[in-house]
């Protein structure tokens, strides 16, 4: 009884982080969105200064959500995905210095990547949390994100911070879903419990 109550505690704990950890990632991706659509349009500093602060902030957000449950050894697909979002910093910081183009196809390659450790980070996680389908969906989709990018990239048209903003409001948007999803599920668990 205790120690199903102690278990219990932990998965409920590791759920409301959960939730914060998804709303922190909707509102950075949000401001960001906005201000792709905005200000860095027409202010190529702050472009460059957002684009290289795009997957640094991933990357801080996956150390942070692997040390909650046991650290980066223990979450490999979370590990690969730190890993990854460092070294694209340093790729879009330097493609700044050569082209746009250089820079989509830096942001392609990463959002492939990232997309499939965080699909299987969602379904590792399928068994214990709810709303893990919108991170696997979510993932799903940035692979193919990733892919339509490094087409772009390599086309004729110009390319800026505006062809990366729509990956970025989609994965805003996923982080949404699944942190309401556990809000609404964290809900009907403490309904179900009052009422028993």
């Amino acid at each position: 009884m205790s120690l199903h109550t102690d278990n219990h505690s932990l998965i409920q704990s590791s759920s409301n982080w959960l939730k914060r950890y998804y709303f922190a990632r909707f509102g950075f991706s949000a401001i960001w969105v906005a201000l792709a659509f905005t200000l860095a349009g027409t202010t190529p500093a702050l472009a460059a200064v957002m684009l290289v602060a795009y997957p640094l902030w991933d990357a801080g957000a996956n150390f942070v959500d692997a040390s909650r449950s046991g650290g980066l050894c223990r979450n490999t697909s979370q590990m690969l995905n730190f890993v990854v979002s460092l070294v694209t910093a340093v790729a879009v910081a330097v493609a700044l210095s050569r082209s746009n183009n250089a820079v989509l196809q830096a942001f392609g390659v990463w959002a492939a990547l990232a997309g499939l450790f965080q699909l299987v980070t969602g379904a590792r996680r399928w068994k214990t949390y709810g709303a893990q389908w919108a991170m696997i969906l979510s993932g799903a989709q940035s692979i193919l994100a990733g892919g339509f990018m490094l087409k772009v990239a390599a086309g004729p048209d110009p390319v800026g911070i505006a062809d990366i903003a729509p990956y970025a409001a989609f994965g805003a948007f996923y982080f949404l879903v699944a942190a309401v999803w556990l809000a609404i599920g964290d809900a009907r668990r403490a309904s179900s419990g009052v009422t028993a």
